[in-house]
């Protein structure tokens, strides 16, 4: 068995477009040590590699991706949560060199909403929604906040954060989450036109572009640093792994008021 055999995410360059796939459908491309050191790696290596010329995060399986891998988490202290290791991957999507955008097919809850919104161009199908699913769970949507918040409306923000209810990919399309939610029989048509509109500009005119429409975000590094904290200590909390048992278990928490 060689290597990519074992490979969680896969990098394919065809003609200038460098697909990344997440391919961990046995877990719902949750965020496994092993898929998050494939995924910066295979990003790191298009940032620096002249024939790439456009970047999309796709996936295999119907769920797009169903943020952290909690089994990871139970029982792991605020240091080892994976969660430390996530920022550097929305910061290396946000501040990518090349344009990178999101072909989302399925769903997508808590960090994979992260990675969507850190993408410049998000396109989903109708299949797609979404939930921001970590207040359900006892965590704080701490470090996905970086990316998402300066993507959508604040009362969205309000309402969706704080109640970590389903939405739809109109919704998402909506609030300025997604850049556009199409048909499912449409979105691999609207992905290439967006691949074919993005390979028309020059390199370096793209890159400088990029930067110039981040520079508003400020100090990512500091912003991860001031929430990463938060979010870890809140993964290793006693309310935190009573949530992360009773999703396991398909259960209510303990919290949720009985019926």
């Amino acid at each position: 068995m060689t290597d990519s055999d074992n490979e969680l995410v896969h990098l394919e360059l065809v003609s200038g477009v460098a697909t990344i796939t997440l391919d961990s459908p046995r877990n719902r491309n949750a965020l496994s040590a092993q898929l998050r050191r494939e995924l910066l790696d295979h990003l790191e290596h298009c940032a620096d590699n002249e024939a790439v010329r456009v970047v999309v995060l796709t996936h295999t399986g119907t769920v797009f991706c169903s943020g952290m891998d909690l089994t990871e988490s139970q029982g792991a202290s605020a240091s080892e949560q994976g969660v430390n290791e996530f920022p550097r991957i929305l910061q290396t999507l946000w501040k990518h060199p090349k344009p990178v955008i999101a072909r989302v097919a399925g769903p997508a809850r808590a960090g994979g909403i992260g990675m969507i919104a850190a993408c410049d161009i998000a396109v989903a199908g109708a299949k797609a929604t979404f939930g921001f699913s970590e207040v359900r769970i006892g965590v704080v949507p701490a470090v996905i906040s970086v990316t998402v918040l300066p993507r959508i409306t604040p009362r969205a923000a309000q309402e969706l954060f704080l109640t970590g209810e389903v939405f739809d990919a109109a919704r998402a399309a909506d609030i300025g989450l997604l850049t556009a939610a199409v048909a499912d029989d449409d979105l691999d048509a609207a992905v290439a036109r967006y691949v074919s509109a993005l390979a028309k500009g020059g390199p370096q005119a793209l890159a400088a572009t990029k930067a110039m429409l981040s520079a508003g975000s400020g100090d990512l590094a500091a912003q991860f640093a001031d929430k990463l904290t938060l979010s870890a200590s809140f993964f290793a909390s006693a309310e935190a792994q009573e949530g992360i048992r009773a999703f396991a278990e398909k259960r209510p928490a303990s919290w949720v008021p009985a019926e």
